[in-house]
């Protein structure tokens, strides 16, 4: 197996300068290098640069794969987006890193596959993981959380302990975005473990509209002012974000907020995991069995609308046999198969083979025909 690998970087807040653009196709003459982007994948060789000190100064957002089994999905978040504590409570090591550098987050999913890298198209992921930068900076936090539970599906490390209770999630969980379901994937975590954590139930309705208007009457002129001047300046993202944390802070502080979901340890979610593998392993049995229930249905009534028609059908194989083509031989054989079905289903054997050797009477110098009809054991070997 040739030696592949893939590096790509997304800059999301500020593109790059015509310096940084210039230091960067010094780290690569062929990689392909806009104001906001770099990719180039590599044969032999490596990457000159060092992703992680690329990603400190310059980029938000980087994709590492590597034939040999290597995933990595960087993000780079301001300080303020994340809690320092509760970011931290998310880290498992062979997942998910989270480093604080003095101004940014810098989060770290990443897999090691020995079986070898099984993600095909490369260049499609960035655009697929990217809006998990922005589902964070909303503050929501299932992204991290999919890389702990990925942990925990990896076995963590041989000393983890059973009893270790899972991060806290102050929003709760709910089915994952499209970009969460793209780093379950990316992390090869299947559906057992998230389904058995809760990632399969819908959003539970809630009073939060009215919790809105609540708190919105509650604040003050000093405190819309900023929200409200980031919105005239071109800064509505921001506004939103700070907006959002501002009631989700309210909320957590609220005498009628709801109490926080009990934390379970990791021995109870691998419980959960197998319940809900053994219901996904019931569900499938259950569809294979009422799909073939219904494909014999169809072919049953497939049958019997031959078996009104034989003539026709025989009519109908002839005029394929004559065609004289590889295609026209396939479909003309798979033609005498539905007969032979139809005749044992609504008249006998004997009958087929009588029909059979008249149409053969016509075909039988069709060697690929022949041969055809052999292997489908419609006809023995001359």
């Amino acid at each position: 197996m040739s030696e592949y690998q893939y590096y790509e970087f997304l800059a999301i807040d500020r593109q790059l300068s015509e310096q940084e653009m210039g230091h960067m196709r010094m780290l690569s003459s062929r990689g392909r290098i806009t104001p906001f982007s770099f990719s180039n994948e590599y044969h032999w060789g490596d990457f000159k640069g060092d992703p992680k000190d690329l990603v400190r100064r310059f980029y938000d957002a980087h994709v590492y794969l590597a034939n040999w089994g290597s995933a990595i999905f960087v993000l780079r978040l301001p300080l303020a987006a994340l809690d320092r504590e509760v970011a931290r409570a998310f880290a498992v090591e062979g997942s998910l890193d989270v480093e604080a550098t003095p101004t940014h987050w810098i989060c770290t999913w990443s897999l090691e596959s020995e079986g070898g890298l099984w993600l095909d198209d490369s260049s499609g992921w960035m655009m697929r993981l990217a809006p998990l930068r922005e589902e964070l900076l909303r503050g929501d936090l299932r992204s991290l959380y999919i890389g702990w539970l990925a942990g925990v599906s990896m076995g963590m490390d041989e000393d983890a302990d059973e009893e270790e209770l899972e991060p806290a999630m102050p929003e709760g969980l709910a089915p994952f975005t499209e970009a969460q379901q793209a780093l379950a994937e990316f992390l090869g975590l299947g559906v057992d473990l998230p389904t058995g954590a809760g990632m399969d139930r819908p959003v539970a309705l809630s009073g939060e509209g009215e919790e809105i208007d609540l708190w919105l009457e509650a604040l003050t002129r000093e405190e819309m002012r900023p929200l409200m001047r980031k919105l005239l300046t071109g800064q509505g993202r921001e506004a939103e974000r700070e907006a959002i944390k501002r009631f989700a802070a309210w909320r957590k502080s609220s005498a009628d907020a709801p109490p926080p979901a009990s934390r379970r340890t990791v021995a109870e979610l691998r419980k959960l995991e197998e319940k809900a593998k053994e219901a996904r392993l019931r569900h499938e049995n259950k569809r294979r069995v009422q799909e073939e229930a219904k494909r014999l249905k169809e072919r049953e009534e497939y049958l019997a609308k031959l078996a009104k028609d034989f003539p026709k059908a025989w009519k109908a194989a002839n005029s394929r046999a004559e065609v004289g083509s590889g295609k026209a031989y396939d479909e003309a054989c798979q033609a005498l198969i539905d007969l032979a079905e139809a005749y044992d289903r609504h008249v006998d054997r004997q009958t087929f083979d009588a029909e059979l050797r008249r149409f053969m009477a016509g075909h039988g110098q069709r060697k690929s025909l022949t041969q055809r009809l052999v292997k489908a054991r419609l006809l023995r070997n001359a």
